[in-house]
């Protein structure tokens, strides 16, 4: 399991995931960089993504959809605020219609990536979503973010040991 701990501050409106791998920064890195691989992990394993638009530079937008097991389409969109390759992401998270427009109706959350090199060799990643309101972390995690993101993190080891030989 990759996750070690998550930390959820109400009074921050914040919720932080953090993982630790047996990889370098960069094989852990390529996980975000490349859309490939991004697709093979973030969704849970039952809502697999399919990463649209790819454009991890400032300003950039990442647009992807997860399809569950009956078939059911989820869209969501992250317009990237900063990279530091390969340390650092930053990127505000929102739902999408099934065009992939942003869905006004739903909250969009603050998401800073952080990977640190560990003294082992292996990484550490560590994810702080930053919420809106009281309200709208309430809702995000009511609809499974953190079981969602615990169980999507969790395909890491085996694809980081499939593609560079790491794990």
């Amino acid at each position: 399991m990759s996750v070690t701990r998550v930390d959820k501050d109400p009074n921050a409106l914040t919720m932080t995931i953090t993982a630790a791998f047996d990889a370098p920064v960069g094989a852990v890195w390529q996980m975000w960089e490349n859309p490939r691989r991004l697709e093979r992990w973030w969704g849970p394993p039952t809502y697999p993504a399919t990463v649209v638009d790819h454009d991890l530079i400032p300003g950039g937008r990442v647009t992807y959809f997860m399809t569950g097991p009956e078939g059911d389409r989820y869209s969501g969109w992250w317009l990237v605020i900063a990279v530091d390759a390969p340390h650092r992401l930053e990127f505000e998270d929102g739902f999408a219609d099934d065009d992939g427009n942003p869905d006004p109706d739903m909250p969009v959350t603050m998401t800073r990536v952080v990977l640190t090199e560990q003294a082992n060799g292996g990484t550490l990643m560590a994810i702080a979503s930053t919420f809106p309101s009281t309200e709208a972390m309430e809702q995000i995690i009511a609809m499974g973010a953190e079981e969602g993101m615990t169980l999507a993190l969790d395909q890491i080891d085996e694809l980081l040991r499939d593609e560079g030989g790491v794990g």
